[in-house]
């Protein structure tokens, strides 16, 4: 049987809904530059920056410990969805299954991010990713500073 695991969390933006969307569907190599005390590097690992399908390795840093990311992405341009699927490193570790998804849903004036972590654990002892949701939100928050500045 299947032990899921589903964390949440919504982040109010100061940029607008489509420089967002565009950074984290086709401009995440500049993560680094708005998080690098987080984010050390993003590297395309098959395929290219643009493509859904594509993968990615991040190496960052999370509650001081040094881990990678390889990452399968997902993009839906109709609901500015950029859905990032765990392919393998240190994530899968802990869980069978990692999904991060983010989605930009624009509003009157401004606009929300919806972020949410789905995962399959690998044992009922494996908790919840609370730790890589809070990391999410802290680097979501320097990306959104980051082009605030630019504009």
């Amino acid at each position: 049987m299947a032990i899921e695991g589903k964390v949440e969390a919504e982040l109010e933006l100061k940029s607008t809904p489509d420089m967002y969307f565009k950074r984290l569907k086709s401009e995440i190599h500049h993560a680094p530059n708005a998080s690098s005390d987080k984010n050390h590097a993003i590297e395309v690992h098959e395929g290219d920056w643009e493509t859904p399908g594509s993968v990615k390795l991040w190496t960052y840093t999370i509650d001081g410990r040094k881990e990678t990311f390889k990452e399968k992405i997902e993009v839906d341009d109709q609901t500015m969805t950029v859905t990032m699927v765990a392919v393998g490193d240190h994530v899968l570790d802990r869980y069978k299954n990692y999904k991060l998804c983010v989605q930009i849903v624009p509003q009157e004036n401004r606009a929300v991010a919806k972020i949410s972590i789905t995962v399959e654990k690998n044992d009922a002892d494996v908790p919840d990713p609370h730790d890589y949701l809070q990391h999410v939100i802290s680097v979501a928050k320097d990306i959104d500073e980051h082009l605030v500045a630019q504009s």
